[in-house]
């Protein structure tokens, strides 16, 4: 469902007229239907994790029972697996050799999966600043996969990602979700636990994958399980 400005407001905590001069300044992802500026959720996040601007991981799911509990973070991290030494001179020879490394189902086209990523980048950077970027497709129901990955990867050398910041890049969070909810439930748990200085120091240091688990793991706990 497509939201419109004065929902956007309420969700990021500032005037309408300021979620306006996003979209006509900033460029915030938006249509007109009937005249009216309307904006997709997955859109909304992305902009808003893009932009370092702080987002609560829950706002975007309202209270309701769910019918499967969504993943941890932990878990989908644990699955994606964590990665060093990732060779590359430019941003398509760096998402070729993650992607290379993606837990993904036999039936799935790495070089389609590639050819994604590589689309999304090309509609805006996905660094977020910090040497950070969070490269994924645009639409998560793409791939047909089962279950969702988050996979981390700490290049060889930085990378120019274009990044809002100018700093280059040197670790990635590719991001496989089988649908559109469990893709915001993760970005959000991530850029969460991307404002907490306890895992960006272990990231920037390369700690061991069990520091990394470890530090999500806590932040996940303090949470309160949400």
């Amino acid at each position: 469902m497509l939201l419109d400005i004065a929902e956007v407001a309420k969700l990021m905590q500032v005037p309408e007229k300021t979620v306006v001069q996003w979209i006509k300044k900033e460029g915030l992802p938006a249509c007109k239907v009937n005249d009216r500026y309307r904006l997709n959720r997955v859109d909304l996040l992305e902009w808003a994790t893009e932009h370092g601007i702080k987002l609560s991981p829950e706002i975007f799911f309202p209270a309701e029972p769910q019918e499967e509990p969504l993943p941890k973070l932990s878990a989908a991290l644990e699955a994606g697996g964590v990665h060093f030494g990732i060779r590359g001179d430019e941003k398509p020879e760096v998402l070729k050799n993650v992607v290379s490394l993606l837990q993904l189902p036999p039936q799935v086209d790495r070089e389609f999966m590639l050819q994604v990523l590589l689309a999304r980048e090309a509609l805006g950077t996905t660094a977020i600043g910090d040497g950070i970027a969070i490269p994924h497709v645009r639409n998560p129901i793409l791939l047909h996969v089962a279950a969702p990955t988050v996979t981390l990867c700490f290049l060889e050398k930085p990378i120019d990602f274009k990044a809002i910041d100018g700093k280059p890049v040197h670790i990635l969070f590719t991001l496989v979700s089988p649908t559109v909810k469990t893709h915001l439930h993760l970005l959000a748990k991530l850029a969460y636990a991307l404002r907490d200085e306890r895992f960006k120091a272990v990231l920037q240091r390369q700690g061991t994958k069990a520091e990394i688990m470890a530090t999500i793991k806590t932040i996940e706990s303090e949470l309160g399980g949400r």
